[in-house]
């Protein structure tokens, strides 16, 4: 998620790689992450009754957010509470929130035909989750770098939560707290561990490391309840005594972590096409959701039987990466640029030193 200009920034910060302009290993990730976030909402619906399509599910799932949420946390590395850092926070994070939270509403009223659909701030619609959630790590930022133990601080609110049934879903709280660890791990994270899986072996060895978590995948489909990687439940909701919480939350974890660093691994750190496109991942992350809701809504995965066939999972595979990767294009940014980024300097104080600067300028 090419620089952009002053108040129209992504929303995520970055950090200027040694050659001084954007790193394109980052914005590379950002894109293939997004990319597998749409297949991964796709394949949801082929789930039911296909097992190879729960298989990559659940392996997709196992680390596409938390990669999404270890890179977000790596450029939150410079986010303080300074005032243009707060500024920046609130237009191209909480605006985007709450004008995605009527948006989607009212296209649920309109598309699934319920008029009573009601509009709420504190319970985030489908996608917006994540927006709810970076506004809330983005904020305990300045905590994170003060104390000792922070990633392991991180696992122990994680599985306190993932035990905890009371944990309500407000601000989309139980997916902050359990996917937490990540944000912070990244937040930690310098370009040298990245540089780490460059290793020659490493990247050997992801390709077939991956594919083994499909295998596996494959045997655990009818054994595992695949909400687990969604981490929006109390272990107790899914069965399971509290006990089990700590089990799970690390397992979840460790997996989690290994196949981020294997898809790391497999990262372009040259130029490529969709390099730049690393720069509108937000926007293709919220706008397909329209198009994926109107598919359900439609009926369309029961209408159409050659769906759930091997060559109509390719073929929505297919659909959903063309989209996703038009959803990232400059046109498609320009278009919704006041929403997503708008500048709003109407709402917010002129920030004094800057003023004292420019009445000095003008006076010489």
């Amino acid at each position: 998620m090419n620089p952009a200009p002053e108040g129209r920034q992504d929303p995520v910060p970055r950090i200027a790689p040694k050659s001084g302009g954007r790193d394109p290993f980052l914005d590379n990730a950002k894109y293939l992450a997004v990319v597998l976030v749409a297949m991964g909402h796709t394949w949801e619906p082929l789930t039911h009754g296909g097992r190879a399509a729960m298989a990559l599910y659940m392996t997709v799932y196992t680390f596409h957010i938390p990669a999404f949420v270890l890179i977000s946390g790596h450029f939150s590395r410079g986010f303080d509470l300074s005032p243009a850092k707060v500024k920046r926070l609130i237009t191209s994070v909480a605006v985007p929130y709450v004008v995605f939270e009527v948006l989607y509403a009212y296209f649920q009223r309109w598309v699934h035909d319920t008029p009573d659909e009601p509009i709420s701030l504190t319970s985030p619609y489908y996608l917006d989750w994540f927006l709810a959630a970076l506004f809330i790590w983005r904020l305990t930022t300045p905590v994170w770098k003060l104390v000792r133990w922070p990633v392991p601080l991180a696992l122990t609110i994680a599985v306190l939560a993932a035990a905890s049934p009371q944990v309500g879903n407000d601000f989309a709280m139980r997916r902050v707290l359990q996917f937490l660890p990540f944000f912070v791990l990244g937040l930690h994270l310098k370009p040298a561990h990245f540089d780490l899986l460059r290793q020659r072996a490493i990247r050997i060895a992801a390709a077939p490391v991956v594919l083994g978590a499909v295998v596996f995948a494959y045997w655990a489909a009818p054994r595992m309840n695949s909400a687990w990687f969604r981490q929006n439940n109390a272990v107790q909701d899914l069965g399971m005594p509290a006990w089990f919480s700590p089990v799970m939350e690390l397992a979840l974890f460790g997996c989690a972590l290994v196949l981020t660093g294997c898809f790391l691994a497999l990262v372009p750190r040259r130029q490529t096409w969709f390099t730049k496109l690393g720069a509108g991942t937000l926007y293709g992350y919220l706008l397909h959701g329209f198009a994926i809701k109107t598919a359900r809504w439609s009926g369309w995965y029961d209408t159409l039987p050659w769906v759930r066939t091997p060559v109509g999972e390719v073929v929505v595979t297919v659909l959903a990466a063309t989209l996703i990767t038009l959803l990232c294009t400059q046109p498609v940014r320009r278009v919704f640029r006041y929403v997503m980024e708008p500048k709003m300097s109407w709402a917010f104080q002129r920030d004094a030193a800057a003023s004292a600067r420019a009445r000095a300028g003008t006076a010489t």
